[in-house]
């Protein structure tokens, strides 16, 4: 495409603006803050509590409805203002477009708003600036331009005439002429925004396996409330009646407290991981991370520093090592004094080559100015102590199609470049090819700097400079992994979790980054994006196994990878921290970006963002994740091991044909549920993880399975409901009742509150019980979670209040137990523990003979 030198005309201008539209990416759809908030309210869970409370209404209790409308509200507003930050990535896309330009219009250079770009128009560039439209370059002086934000590629490119530049990347070095070939919504930027929208996150296996729970939940508590219906109505009670029983029934039988548990337990999580630089930003996150199968990880700014580091340098003297903190330019530097001598005069050539790079420093933290690599070269120059370059200088920019730039000063001529490039200008030097080759083994970027003395025509043009030069010697260039990669690999595969490298970036550098850090697997599989297969089955095939690596990879192609382990059953986190990663970190289960380095449209569409962008917080996020998996088993244990003993003594009414009375009433089920028992159960949800939550894969398939159900159902809930119901019996006995009689009143309602009470303290005996599913509580200390002291205490003192201070005892129908109940009451305590600790042990014995060699 090719323009003339005025460029547009302002008329012409003006008449592209109104028939293309503004230079803005399009408005994505946004949903209100009302709409949020009402997903909380109705969804399934948020249905049924609704259903109960209405329920309630009708039965007379309103009272109880008022309290499960506060439950479901508060808990709904409290998700809410969790995840209210969500969905914005398209928005912080916007943010990429700078908001003015620099173009030439009717023969002159002139500002205008970035959205005011057309088709046609002359863009002018210049080290510094953020390109704002897709175009054609129509000429070029050094121009460098950094899309590692859109590739993932972490050198800059240099673009000639002819070639293109994409919005939202930046120009780190030269100056352009650009010809506007897209702007706004058909930009490679807006293509970006719509991948993002289009990929819909997955439900989480938290969401999935919760709504099982309730349905089922919800199924019994119907079926157990008409059951009782019809023995209402059999037993002599009147339709009415009996319906208000079974709706009594039915409600208590809801887990009121069961939701709201849930939320704070992931929202103690979530500060917990906040405080190890871990943020989420969907609740049900937490828990997704923890049944994380693969982690499809990003090479530049995730594995690595995004850093360009001289870690080696190659001489004709010898060989030097450097070493240092990312652009900070103290460091150190080993070889022989010959060796270093050399690198300090390659060292002054090659900064003079780039001398408007440099590092600057912002809070505490080196930053580069310009080009990465040329900004590495001169924190090398400052770690060997050279000065800077002179001012009186004939420069010859870096060309793509040279590759190598030139400088010639009072010092003499200075060329650094592609080692193909320059050592054919220069004199023999033995052992430079080998020397190429070994940087080039380990993943090094490679650059040659060259010199010689000046002569009178050098500064005529860049022919006559730039031969007859001497090698000084060979710099290999890396982004250096971050420090604690390799140990949190390690530790994701001792806990059984696969790792992928998905970069951008070139084959041998994403290899030799695999390589140092123990990521590359046993096959050694490293496949460019081109080369993937079109089938997703094919895809997941070739995918499936621990340390692939895939290089040059588009979103388009991170879209599909994540797509295709999903279907090989993973649960897929994906790492990222450029605009290209936005729709894979949508579309994945768990989404990760980087917190420091990384976009804002990164960080908006992920799940979890790393704080520090260390990797290993990922390990640490894992195991939290688990442990809150494990925790959300041990409240539920908790809560119907308590339902269990809740529906005994309705059983044994109905199965008795109503000769035994109700050992306790509807309200103080939900005494219990909403009352004594939701404090214990958020303490048992802040449970530590142990030394087992990170060995192999100790997720089970499900929240509720059948190890948990025999717990519940074989052991912890008979052994609470038999000897509840035993005190209530020998209560009743020992004031004079005899089977099928009516009691006395006063006599039923101090049985009554015995059986509450006993019920009270087995959950306290349970709450220990359930820290652990295989280990008795006398091998958990119990200052090992000091919430469940206090929460023990709290249920304690509403035992109290709901027995001693009035009308609460009246109200619930039952009195404080007698002399006689209290001792048959705390009879659980020992009941309950001694029938864990009997059920664990043959647990033991049997995991023994079952791993015993034969």
């Amino acid at each position: 495409m090719t323009l003339a030198s005025t460029g547009l005309s302002s008329a012409e201008a003006a008449r592209r603006l109104h028939d293309d539209g503004p230079n803005v990416l399009p408005q994505t759809r946004r949903r209100h803050p009302l709409l949020l908030l009402v997903e909380q309210l109705v969804h399934f869970f948020a249905l049924m509590l609704w259903v109960a409370a209405v329920l309630a209404l009708v039965a007379g209790m309103p009272a109880l409805a008022v309290a499960i409308v506060v439950v479901v509200v508060l808990n709904g507003v409290f998700a809410f203002a969790q995840e209210y930050r969500a969905d914005r990535a398209a928005q912080r896309l916007r943010d990429l477009m700078p908001l003015r330009a620099t173009v030439r219009r009717d023969g002159h250079l002139r500002q205008v708003d970035a959205a005011d770009l057309v088709v046609g128009d002359e863009l002018v560039l210049e080290a510094g600036a953020r390109v704002c439209a897709d175009g054609e370059v129509l000429t070029s002086a050094g121009l460098a331009v950094d899309e590692s934000m859109l590739t993932g590629e972490s050198v800059p490119v240099r673009p000639v005439a002819g070639q293109r530049v994409h919005a939202g990347t930046y120009v780190t070095e030269g100056e352009s002429a650009v010809a506007v070939t897209a702007t706004g919504a058909h930009t490679e930027l807006a293509g970006i925004a719509a991948l993002t929208q289009e990929a819909k996150p997955p439900r989480s296996p938290l969401a999935g396996q919760l709504h099982r729970v309730v349905v089922v939940v919800a199924v019994l508590a119907i079926a157990v409330g008409l059951t009782f219906f019809g023995v209402a109505v059999l037993l002599g009670l009147s339709l009415t009646e009996g319906f208000l029983f079974a709706v009594g029934v039915t409600v208590a039988l809801v887990p009121e407290g069961l939701l709201p548990t849930v939320t704070l337990s992931l929202a103690r999580a979530a500060q917990t991981m906040a405080t190890r630089n871990a943020l989420v930003r969907r609740l049900d996150a937490v828990e997704t991370l923890g049944a994380t199968t693969f982690i499809c990880t990003d090479k530049t700014g995730t594995l690595t520093r995004n850093e360009m580091s001289v870690v080696h340098v190659w001489t004709p003297a010898g060989e030097v090592t450097v070493h240092g903190d990312g652009y900070e330019p103290t460091g150190t530097v080993n070889g022989s004094p010959e060796a270093v001598d050399q690198v300090r005069a390659l060292a002054s050539s090659a900064k003079r080559c780039s001398p408007t790079a440099h590092a600057r420093q912002h809070e505490n933290r080196w930053l580069p100015v310009g080009d990465p690599m040329e900004v590495a070269l001169h924190v090398l120059a400052a770690r060997v102590g050279v000065d800077g370059p002179s001012a009186d200088a004939v420069r010859f920019p870096f060309d793509p199609r040279r590759r190598r730039s030139s400088v010639v000063d009072s010092d003499g001529v200075h060329v650094a470049g592609a080692p193909d490039s320059v050592l054919p200008q220069c004199r023999p030097a033995p052992g430079a090819g080998d020397a190429i080759a070994a940087l080039a083994r380990r993943g090094l970027r490679v650059l040659a700097v060259a010199r010689r003395p000046a002569r009178p025509d050098d500064e005529t043009s860049w022919e006559h400079a730039e031969r007859d030069l001497e090698l000084l010697g060979l710099v290999g260039l890396q982004d250096p992994p971050r420090d604690d990669v390799a140990d949190a690999i390690t530790a994701c595969r001792s806990a059984g979790i696969r790792i992928a490298m998905i970069t951008g970036d070139h084959p041998a550098t994403a290899r030799a980054i695999a390589e140092q850090v123990g990521l590359l697997g046993p096959d050694r599989l490293v496949v460019e994006g081109a080369a993937l297969p079109a089938d997703p089955d094919e895809l997941g095939a070739l995918l499936d196994r621990d340390g692939v690596v895939v290089a040059r990879v588009t979103p388009e192609d991170k879209l599909r990878i994540a797509t295709a382990l999903q279907r090989k059953g993973h649960v897929v986190a994906m790492t990222g921290d450029g605009v290209n990663d936005g729709p894979a970190l949508r579309a994945a289960d768990i989404g990760v970006a980087m917190g420091a380095s990384g976009t804002d449209v990164a960080r908006e569409a992920a799940d979890l963002v790393l704080l520090d962008d260390h990797f290993s917080t990922i390990v640490a996020a894992v195991e939290l994740g688990r442990a809150t998996f494990a925790n959300i088993r041990r409240f539920l244990t908790y809560h119907l091991t308590d339902n269990v003993a809740e529906l005994t003594p309705f059983v044994v009414w109905a199965l008795s044909g109503g000769s035994i009375p109700l050992a306790i009433t509807v309200l103080q089920v939900l005494a219990l549920d909403i009352g004594t028992d939701l404090m214990p159960a958020l303490a048992l949800g802040a449970e530590p993880p142990n030394s087992r939550t990170m060995r192999g894969r100790l997720r089970t398939g499900s929240l509720i399975d059948g190890s948990l159900l025999r717990r519940v159902f074989g052991v912890l809930g008979p052994a609470e409901a038999l000897v509840s119901m035993a005190a209530f019996l020998v209560v009743l006995l020992a004031g004079g009742w005899r089977l099928g009689d009516t009691p006395d009143a006063a006599l039923l309602a101090t049985a009554s509150g015995t059986a509450f009470t006993a019920i009270v303290l087995g959950q306290l005996a349970n709450a220990y019980a359930c820290r652990s599913a295989s280990r008795p509580v006398t091998s958990k200390r119990l200052a090992g979670n000091r919430l469940l002291l206090w929460a023990v205490a709290f249920e304690l003192a509403v035992l109290v209040v709901f027995l001693f201070v009035p009308p609460l005892p009246t109200l619930l129908g039952g009195q404080a137990p007698s002399a006689l109940g209290w001792a048959l009451a705390v009879a659980t305590v020992p009941a309950v523990l001694l029938a864990d600790a009997a059920a664990k042990a043959l647990l033991a014995r049997r995991h023994a003979r079952t791993s015993s060699p034969r």
